[in-house]
Parts: C-alpha cells; structure tokens; sequence
C-alpha cells in the first residue's frame, strides 16, 4: 500500500497532463457529434425522401466503420489527400462524427416522440416546418434525449482512449507511457483506471438523476 502512495505521488502529477487532453477530446467530439447527429436527424425527420434516404445511408456507413479505422484515416490517410491534420484534430473529428451516427438516433428517436398531434396544430396555426421543429418539437425532445445523451457522453469520455493510437498523450497514452518506462504496471494502471472512474461517476449520477426525472414525468 505504501508503494502505490509513493507511486501515486510520483505518477498523478504526469497522468493529470493526460487527463486535459482526455477532456479536450471528449468535449470537442460532443459538441461536434451532437451538431452533425442533430442535422442527421432533421434530415431524417425532414419528410424529403433524398435527404432522409442520404442522412440513413450516411449513418449506417459511420456505423459500420470501427472509430478506430476512422481515426487511422483521418490522421494517416488525409495527409495523401492534401488534408493534414494534428493528431488531436483527427482524434476531435473522428470520434466527432462516429458518435454523431448514435447521437442522430437519439435525436430522432426524441423527435418521433412528440405527439404528431401537436405538429398539426402548429403547422394549422401557421407555423411552418422549421419554426414547428424550434419552437415545439425540440424543447420537447430534448428532455427525451437527455438520458441517452448522457450515456453517450460517458461513452465517449472512455473512447477518447482510442486517441491514444494516433499519438494522442491522453490519460491511456500517458498510462502506457510511464508503466512501459517504469514497469510498475499494477500501480499505473490502478491509477488510470481510477481516475477513468472518477470523472464517470459523476456522469453516471447525472444520467440517473435525468432518468429519474423523466420517469417522474
């Protein structure tokens, strides 16, 4: 026990150098993954076959490619295409827009839930499509999604390890770092997995309380 104290002394300072660039990756993919989920969505929703039939083909493509392969692409690939991007750009976007695909279901799933009764009445007072989906549709659907969304975010905030393939010194990155230069793989990975664990719970709280709220509802 105290080993790992002196170990945790030694290592936590390096780790938490780590866990800025985990939380940058986690935060700019969500905001970026629930702007394109949300316009896959409306297009979805939108009632326009060629837009609802390209937003379902875009969607399963993403689905269908690991995020990691889509990492490799973005980071490795690109460059040959005349795009080069920084390993944390490609690791932002590339889980940006893989989650994006789930986030659109999510989205889509909060707005089909609204009773269509309520969109006849707006569209008959006058309200079109758009000022329909701003003012009534989305205010609703938004407490819909909150749980799922909530479970994306935790979802992604342990993805954000897989940057650690495209160079990326994340906490994963940082962890492997130390522990291959040290060989104190218990104490090292301990602490990882510990500090993983500390910014989840407060997300797995936050979702519990959503869930628990909705249900009241």
């Amino acid at each position: 026990m105290q080993s790992f104290l002196r170990d945790s002394v030694e290592f936590l300072p390096i780790l938490f150098q780590g866990v800025k660039l985990t939380i940058i990756v986690t935060f700019g993919s969500l905001v970026l993954s629930t702007l394109l989920g949300l316009l896959w969505a409306m297009m979805r929703v939108s009632g326009i076959g060629l837009l609802a039939n390209a937003s379902a083909g875009i969607v399963n493509v993403i689905r269908g490619i690991p995020i990691i392969v889509q990492l490799f692409y973005l980071y490795f690939v690109m460059p040959d295409l005349g795009v080069s991007l920084t390993a944390l750009q490609a690791a932002i976007i590339g889980l940006g827009i893989a989650y994006s695909a789930y986030q659109a279901e999510n989205f889509r799933a909060g707005i089909e839930a609204i009773d269509r009764g309520q969109i006849e009445a707006a569209q008959a007072i006058g309200m079109g499509w758009w000022m329909t989906m701003r003012r009534v549709v989305l205010p609703q659907a938004v407490k819909i999604v909150l749980p799922p969304y909530g479970n994306v975010m935790i979802m992604m905030l342990k993805d954000s390890s897989q940057a650690s393939t495209i160079t990326v010194a994340e906490l994963a990155l940082q962890g492997k770092l130390i522990a291959s230069s040290t060989f104190k793989n218990t104490s090292v990975f301990t602490l990882v997995a510990l500090i993983y664990l500390a910014m989840s719970v407060p997300l797995i709280l936050l979702v519990r309380h959503f869930e628990k709220r909705q249900g009241k509802a």
